[in-house]
């Protein structure tokens, strides 16, 4: 099990070109980042197995975390996918296994109790939901026999998600917020333009330090270039002060920039 688990990991979403996802994560790695993020639906597990096998930091110092896609949600899907998504990420046990969406084949008596014996098997060393309304998260908690690690969502400035930062810090799971920067979005805001001047920064950089201002929140944002991977790893050396805080708080703007068919927010 590692515990290198990092509050600003890397995320691998739309890396799938295998050249692209194994020069990013390496890169990534080579930064400082040590919590690297993939999943079955990505189809670059064994690309982010490759691009640590061309680092020289050990595996034993990275968190990696992986997620079931909604085809493998059944009891035997899960328990069979997720022992192949730890050979091809070439790990002893996967540090954190997700339920990617809880749509589709998701179904809490089947799904859940095959995360618990993953865990049980050693395949996996912690359980983690993904896009999971809040009941629905509460009724998987309630089910599960082991701890949720982390409730992974959209979350940045423009989508605050209040209550489930909330839920977060009541029950001591981590938020994992991706699409932290809302796919550049953030650049077009006024006062994340504001703020980043008076820091000398970005406006992406101010929105992850505005992430890592907050309680067990721990944004994983995409970056295939080296610039962009080096500047998002730089914003955690950005002090926001209090009251660029408050003023990010207080943007009233709520656009989600994930949103699919059959989501869980879609069918409240």
């Amino acid at each position: 099990m590692s515990d290198a688990f990092d509050r600003l990991g890397y995320g691998t979403y739309e890396l799938r070109h295998g050249e692209e996802c194994v020069s990013g994560v390496r890169r990534a790695i080579e930064t400082g980042y040590r919590h690297i993020d993939t999943a079955q639906g990505y189809d670059n597990e064994a690309s982010v197995s490759a691009a640590i096998d061309a680092t020289d930091v050990d595996r034993e110092e990275l968190f990696v975390a992986t997620k079931l896609s909604t085809d493998n949600l059944s009891y035997d899907d899960a328990v069979a996918t997720a022992r192949v998504s730890r050979d091809r990420l070439g790990v002893d046990s996967i540090d954190l296994l997700y339920v990617h969406w809880p749509i589709h084949t998701y179904d809490p008596a089947e799904t859940l109790p095959a995360l618990d014996a993953l865990v049980d098997e050693g395949v996996a060393d912690r359980i983690g939901l993904s896009n999971f309304r809040p009941d629905q998260l509460a009724e998987a908690v309630d089910r599960l026999d082991h701890d949720v690690f982390a409730h992974q969502v959209e979350c940045h400035p423009l989508l605050g998600q209040e209550e489930l930062r909330e839920l977060a810090v009541e029950r001591g799971h981590w938020l994992v917020a991706y699409s932290p920067i809302a796919r550049n979005r953030v650049a077009d805001v006024d006062v994340l333009r504001e703020v980043a001047a008076k820091h000398d920064a970005s406006p992406a950089q101010v929105s992850l330090a505005w992430l890592l201002s907050k309680e067990r929140v721990a944004p994983i944002p995409k970056a295939a270039s080296v610039g962009h991977i080096e500047e998002n790893w730089a914003a955690r050396d950005l002090d926001l002060d209090p009251e660029d805080v408050e003023r990010i708080d207080a943007i009233d703007r709520r656009e989600r920039v994930v949103d699919v068919e059959g989501a869980s927010w879609n069918r409240a």
